[in-house]
């Protein structure tokens, strides 16, 4: 693109810096269309289509974090699902409670990733609600009389239970601070 000398210089960046104050209105360059997920600069582009800021995750340290939380959330539940399927034997009611409380589990930790790797905010409804299955998982092995064993690969009792434990954990973690993300991004939006 020239400039009005007649020079093929962009004029974006002929200042250095981005978006520079003699930019044409009709004219974008294609590192307008990039977004850096921080909401950071945002306001600087009036053509920019941008996010509600409440909607924003509070800093992008925080939002990597909680995707491996939640990504490790969504093996375990696989785990519980398939560990009944390939290398234990329980009885009917054990069998599928660990299928389906595994499965929603699983889905629900993938739904968190996928939300947070496309910088959406984190569902505390639904991080909240894996908890509960945690807390199930915690509860359902002795409810259900699995076989006990000695150690995780041998008994699908400690197997459910050790990974209840971490899931309750990890989403009660999860959903507090998401919660908190949420409360510092609606309370830099209202400032």
């Amino acid at each position: 693109m020239s400039n009005s000398n007649g020079d093929d210089r962009d004029r974006d960046r002929s200042d250095g810096v981005e978006g520079g104050a003699d930019r044409d209105e009709g004219m974008r360059s294609p590192s307008d269309d990039v977004d850096s997920g921080t909401g950071v600069g945002d306001r600087d582009d009036p053509g920019r289509d941008r996010r509600d800021e409440t909607t924003q995750v509070a800093n992008e340290e925080r939002r990597r974090k909680i995707s491996v939380i939640s990504g490790i959330i969504a093996v375990i539940g696989a785990w519980v699902a398939l560990s009944v399927v390939a290398l234990y034997d329980v009885s009917s009611a054990a069998f599928w409670n660990n299928v389906l409380v595994g499965g929603v589990v699983f889905a629900a930790g993938a739904y968190n990733y996928y939300r947070l790797a496309n910088d959406i905010p984190l569902s505390v409804g639904v991080s909240g609600l894996v908890a509960l299955l945690g807390i199930w998982l915690i509860v359902a092995p002795a409810l259900l009389e699995m076989p006990a064993g000695l150690g995780l690969t041998e008994s699908p009792f400690w197997s459910t239970l050790a990974s209840g434990l971490l899931i309750a954990a990890l989403a009660g973690y999860n959903a507090y601070d998401a919660r908190e993300a949420r409360s510092v991004a609606t309370d830099s939006a209202r400032a």
